[in-house]
């Protein structure tokens, strides 16, 4: 995943894209990321994160991210309704849990990260950003993707089924200072044309 590879796949149309996010998407970024997290994730996140929300800081966490990957495989991508930011993935190459064994298909890229803000929902850029991702996770060598889930993110949870995702029976909990927070990993194999499939 090679930052300064050409994009492996012109995704979209005119009105909807997605690309390589670049320095000045930052504060875009980190927009849809609040809104998104104030919305959709409202029911889900405890107060205490929402209220602690610094959308500056976001802001310079996301240009660091953009401008500095800590690795050449941590990437991120905006998806554009024309001009505009509506959502964002970021990716990097997986880390093993605790007491975990490499996966038997090959190296494995974590989806950190896949927002689309909620007013621009359904018009399909999610499934851009992750056929994205999953191109250029292919194009690394990776065989698998996966991802971790707020196991009473539903809606989540059922977009990652659709696209032919399922749960790899690890668990985590995240201490966020408030109520401890149980995610659930999702995963699919890379298949021959680049997209993900159950494993």
């Amino acid at each position: 995943m090679d930052p300064a590879a050409p994009f492996p796949r012109l995704s979209g149309t005119a009105d909807a894209s997605v690309r390589p996010a670049r320095p000045a998407d930052a504060p875009e970024i980190a927009h849809v990321q609040a809104v998104t997290w104030r919305t959709a994730y409202r029911a889900v996140l405890p107060l205490e994160v929402l209220d602690q929300w610094d959308e500056a800081v976001a802001t310079s966490a996301w240009h660091a991210a953009v401008t500095s990957p800590p690795t050449p495989g941590h990437g991120v991508l905006v998806a554009l309704e024309r001009q505009t930011v509506v959502g964002f993935a970021a990716y990097g190459p997986a880390e093993l849990t605790e007491g975990e064994q490499p996966h038997p298909g090959g190296p494995s890229t974590e989806l950190t990260t896949l927002l689309v803000e909620p007013r621009w929902g359904r018009r399909g850029h999610g499934s851009r950003l992750l056929s994205a991702v999953a191109d250029l996770a292919r194009g690394s060598g990776a065989a698998r993707l996966q991802t971790w889930l707020l196991e009473p993110d539903s809606v989540s949870a059922g977009f990652f089924e659709s696209a032919g995702w399922e749960p790899d029976g690890w668990a985590r909990t995240l201490d966020t200072g408030a109520a401890p927070l149980r995610e659930l990993r999702w995963h699919a194999l890379l298949d021959d044309d680049g997209t993900g499939g159950p494993a």
